[in-house]
C-alpha cells in the first residue's frame, strides 16, 4: 500500500499544478486581456475613418482582415507569447523588468546597485552563469566606458514607462466611448453631448470604485471577459456563415499584397487604424507577476487568439455585404434579438479592459517609485495575500481628470484611436529595443539571432510608427505630450535625488571625527533608541553631524538605518537586514542596511522598529557565539560593509532571539530596557538647490521641476509611515 500511495503522490503533484495552472489561466482574463479583446469595437471603424473611405471594395476589405490576423499572430502570438514571455525578471515582466535584468547583470544601468553588500544574495547567486561571447563584452564594455549611453537607454526605459502611463489615459477614453457610442445604431438622432456625458458618467465609476481594490471586484472580471469572448466569436462565426464564407482566404499574405498595390499610400496611412487590434498586448508581459508564463500562453493561444480571429473575420464578412456600415459595422453586424444583451456586455468589457490598464499603471508606478524614478505618493495594498493588487489616490483621480479632459475636449474616438495607436506601438518598439540588448548580454545568444529579432519586429513596428506619424496633428500629439511631461517629471526626480545622495556620500563625516568634538560640545546620551536615517551605507550622513553640534546630545542607542531597493522583484526575508557596527561597542551604534525588491511589500513602523530591533539582538548573539570581529573603527568606517556581508554570509541561527527571558549577554539586555525608554525617529528635512556656478539647465531642473515635485510629494516621513509623536526632523540646505 505504501509503495502504491507512493506511485501516486508525483500523479497528485501533476495534478495541484495542472489546477493551478487552469486557475491562473482562468483569471488572466479579467487582469490581462481585457483592452485586447475590446479591440473588435474599433479597429475597423477607425481603419476606415481616414482615406480608406474612398476604397470600400470587397478587395480592400479582405485585405484589411489579413493585415489585422497577420499583426495579431506576428506581434501578440510570435513576439509576446513565444519570446518576450521568457525574458522575465524572476517571474516580473514589464519595461521596467527588463531594464532591471540588464541593471543586476551588467553595469549598463544608471540604477546598478549591485556590489559587496549585495552580492551574496540569492537571487544573485541564481543567475545563469553562461560564459561570455564576443558581442555581449563589447557591448557591456562600451556602456561601462560611456556614462551618456547609460543615460540613453534609462532616458529610453523611461519614454516607455511614459507612454503605459499614457495608456492609462487613452484606454479607458477609447474604450468606454466606442462601447456607449453603440447606443446611437437604435437611437441616431441622439446628441453627440449625451453620449460623452454617459461615457464620463461611467469613468467616473470607474475610477470611483478603484479604492475597494480588484480583490473585491475582481471575481467579476473573468466572467464578463469569458463570456464577451464568447459572444464575439459566436456572432463571428454567425456572419461568416450567414454573408461571406469566402473571407477565411485572407489568412494569405497575397490580399495585404493585392491591398497596397490596389490602396497605396492611402493604405499605408491606415495602419495608424489597423495597430489598434494589438492594444493591450503589453499586458500580457507586464502583468507576468501576478500569474505564470504557461497560463498566459494558455489563455491566449486557445481562447483569445482564435476568439479574436473569428470576431475580425465575421464583422469583414458582413462588411463585403454591408459597405454603408462602414463607420459602425460593429454594432451593425450584431444580430437584432440579441443587440442589448450585447450592448451591456460590451460595455461591462471595456470598463473591465480599462481596469486592467490602471492596474497596470499604478504597477508601473510603484516600481519607478521605488527604485528613485517617481515622487513620493501613497500607495495602498489592497490585498494582504496579492501584492500587485495596489491602489495610488494621487494618481487614480489625476488619470479620472484626464480622462474626463480628453473625452470632453475630443469627444470623436477616431481623434483619440490616433492617439492610442501611438502610445502602443511606442511601448512595443522600445521592447523590442531591449529584447536585443536582453539576448545579447544577458541570454549570451549570438548577435546574429539579437539583429534578426529586432530587425524583423522592429521594421514591422516601425511600419506602423511612420504610419501613426502622419496622424500626430490630428490627436497623435496627445501621447506625446502626455510622455514628455511623465518623461521630465521622473528624470528630473531621478536627477535630483542622485544629487541628492552625492551630496550627502561626499560630505559624510566619520565617528572619531564627531566624537572628537564631545568635550567641546558637552555631548549627552540620552535614554532610548534612535533610528537615524541616512543615503549613506557607510559613515555618519551630514544631517546627524549637524544636529549634533546644534543640538549635542542623541540616544544612548543609535542605529543609521540605510533603506536601499534593489534592482530585483523581491528579496528573501532572512536577506532583509544587514547589520554590522561602528565603533567599540560602548558606544552602542549600528549601521543597518535593510534591503527591499522594487515588488516588495514593506513593514509598517511598529512591525519595521521590531524587526530591526529583533536582528540587531541575533547580531550581537552571533557575533558572541562565532566570535566574529563585529567592532568596526569609526576611523575605517568604510569597512562596515564588508562586516556587514560576512555577517550576512553566515547562517541565521534557528532558534530566534525574543526581547524577554533569554540569557544573552549585557548588550542586549541593554536594548530591551532602552526599547521601553522610547524609539525616536530622526530624518532630514532637506532642500536641494543649484550652485550659483551652475548652468541654466541644472538651475532649471534642480530649482524648479525638482523643487516643485519636492514640495508636492508626500514627505519622506509620511511615506514610511513613522509616527509624527516620534519623529525628529533637521533642516539642511544642499547646494549641489
Amino acid at each position: 500500500m505504501e509503495l502504491e500511495s507512493g506511485a501516486q503522490a508525483p500523479e497528485r503533484r501533476y495534478l495541484k499544478s495542472y489546477r493551478t495552472t487552469l486557475l491562473l489561466a482562468y483569471q488572466s482574463f479579467g487582469v490581462v486581456y481585457g483592452d485586447l479583446s475590446t479591440s473588435p469595437i474599433y479597429v475597423y471603424k477607425s481603419t476606415f475613418s481616414g482615406k480608406l473611405q474612398l476604397h470600400e471594395q470587397d478587395a480592400e476589405v479582405l485585405g484589411v482582415l489579413s493585415l489585422v490576423f497577420w499583426t495579431l499572430t506576428l506581434i501578440p502570438l510570435l513576439k509576446y507569447i513565444v519570446f518576450v514571455l521568457g525574458a522575465d525578471d524572476n517571474g516580473e515582466g514589464g519595461t521596467f523588468a527588463l531594464y532591471s535584468l540588464m541593471c543586476r547583470n551588467s553595469k549598463m544601468g544608471l540604477l546598478n546597485n549591485l556590489n559587496t553588500v549585495h552580492d551574496h544574495l540569492s537571487i544573485y547567486r541564481l543567475e545563469t552563469s553562461q560564459k561570455e561571447t564576443r558581442t555581449s563584452m563589447l557591448i557591456k564594455n562600451f556602456f561601462e566606458k560611456h556614462q551618456s549611453s547609460r543615460i540613453v537607454l534609462l532616458l529610453v526605459v523611461l519614454l516607455g514607462v511614459s507612454m503605459v502611463i499614457g495608456d492609462g489615459v487613452l484606454t479607458p477614453t477609447m474604450s468606454v466611448l466606442s462601447a456607449v457610442s453603440g447606443i446611437r445604431i437604435k437611437v441616431p438622432n441622439l446628441h453627440e453631448n449625451y453620449m460623452v456625458f454617459t461615457a464620463c458618467i461611467v469613468l467616473m465609476a470607474l475610477f470611483a470604485l478603484q479604492h475597494y481594490g480588484t480583490h473585491r471586484v475582481g471575481f467579476l472580471f473573468a466572467p464578463i471577459l469569458i463570456a464577451w469572448l464568447c459572444c464575439i466569436s459566436g456572432i463571428g462565426i454567425y456572419n461568416i456563415i450567414k454573408w461571406n464564407p469566402g473571407v477565411v482566404r485572407a489568412v494569405s499574405p497575397y490580399y495585404i499584397y493585392n491591398f497596397f498595390k490596389i490602396t497605396g499610400k492611402d493604405g499605408w496611412s491606415s495602419l495608424g487604424g489597423i495597430v489598434l487590434c494589438i492594444t493591450g498586448a503589453e499586458a500580457m508581459f507586464a502583468d507576468l507577476g501576478h500569474f505564470s508564463k504557461f497560463s498566459i500562453r494558455m489563455a491566449f493561444t486557445a481562447v483569445v487568439y482564435p476568439c479574436l480571429v473569428l470576431a475580425y473575420m465575421g464583422e469583414a464578412a458582413y462588411l463585403t455585404k454591408h459597405k454603408e456600415d462602414l463607420q459602425k459595422s460593429f454594432y451593425k453586424s450584431i444580430p437584432e434579438q440579441i443587440f442589448w444583451p450585447v450592448f451591456v456586455i460590451a460595455t461591462l468589457a471595456t470598463v473591465v479592459g480599462s481596469q486592467a490598464i490602471i492596474s497596470a499603471t499604478f504597477s508601473i508606478i510603484s516600481q519607478c517609485r521605488a527604485l528613485g524614478c517617481f515622487p513620493r505618493v501613497k500607495i495602498i495594498h489592497t490585498s494582504s495575500s496579492i501584492h500587485g493588487q495596489i491602489y495610488i489616490p494621487e494618481i487614480n483621480w489625476l488619470l479620472m481628470f484626464l480622462c474626463l479632459v480628453v473625452t470632453i475636449g475630443f469627444k470623436c474616438t477616431d481623434t483619440i484611436g490616433n492617439a492610442y495607436g501611438l502610445a502602443v506601438i511606442i511601448v512595443m518598439f522600445v521592447t523590442t529595443c531591449l529584447m536585443f540588448l536582453i539576448i545579447v548580454t544577458i541570454w549570451k545568444r549570438t548577435v546574429f539571432l539579437a539583429l534578426l529579432f529586432i530587425v524583423f519586429f522592429g521594421s514591422l513596428e516601425l511600419l506602423y510608427f511612420s504610419a501613426c506619424l502622419t496622424k500626430v496633428h490630428n490627436g497623435g500629439w496627445l501621447p506625446l505630450v502626455f510622455a514628455l511631461l511623465a518623461l521630465i517629471a521622473m528624470s528630473a526626480w531621478h536627477y535630483g535625488t542622485s544629487m541628492k545622495q552625492s551630496f550627502e556620500l561626499q560630505n559624510k563625516v566619520c565617528l572619531d571625527q564627531l566624537l572628537s568634538l564631545g568635550p567641546s560640545l558637552g555631548l549627552v546620551r540620552v535614554p532610548g533608541i534612535g533610528l537615524i536615517y541616512t543615503t549613506t551605507v557607510t559613515g555618519i550622513p551630514p544631517m546627524f553631524a549637524h544636529f549634533v553640534t546644534n543640538f549635542p546630545a542623541f540616544h544612548r542607542v543609535c542605529v543609521f538605518v540605510c533603506l536601499q531597493t534593489l534592482t530585483v522583484p523581491k528579496v528573501l526575508p532572512d536577506e532583509q537586514f544587514l547589520i554590522g557596527r561602528i565603533g567599540p561597542p560602548e558606544y552602542h551604534i549600528f549601521q543597518c542596511i535593510v534591503r527591499y525588491g522594487y515588488k516588495d511589500l514593506r513593514w509598517d513602523s511598529d512591525e519595521f522598529e521590531n524587526q530591526l530591533l529583533m536582528k540587531i539582538a541575533e547580531f550581537l548573539q552571533r557575533s558572541e557565539s562565532n566570535g566574529e570581529m563585529s567592532v568596526v573603527s569609526g576611523k575605517h568606517s568604510d569597512t562596515v560593509v564588508n562586516a556587514m556581508a560576512r555577517i550576512g554570509e553566515t547562517r541565521e541561527v534557528k532558534k530566534k532571539v525574543r526581547f524577554r527571558g533569554v540569557g544573552v549577554k549585557q548588550e542586549v539586555k541593554e536594548l530591551i530596557e532602552e526599547k521601553e525608554s522610547g524609539v525616536a525617529y530622526m530624518m532630514g528635512h532637506t532642500c536641494v538647490v543649484a550652485h550659483e556656478s551652475s548652468s541654466f539647465i541644472k538651475k532649471f531642473t534642480i530649482n524648479v521641476i525638482y523643487g516643485f515635485l519636492r514640495r508636492n510629494s508626500r514627505r519622506p516621513a509620511v511615506a514610511l509611515g513613522v509616527p509624527h509623536t516620534s519623529l525628529i526632523e533637521v533642516g539642511m540646505l544642499y547646494n549641489v
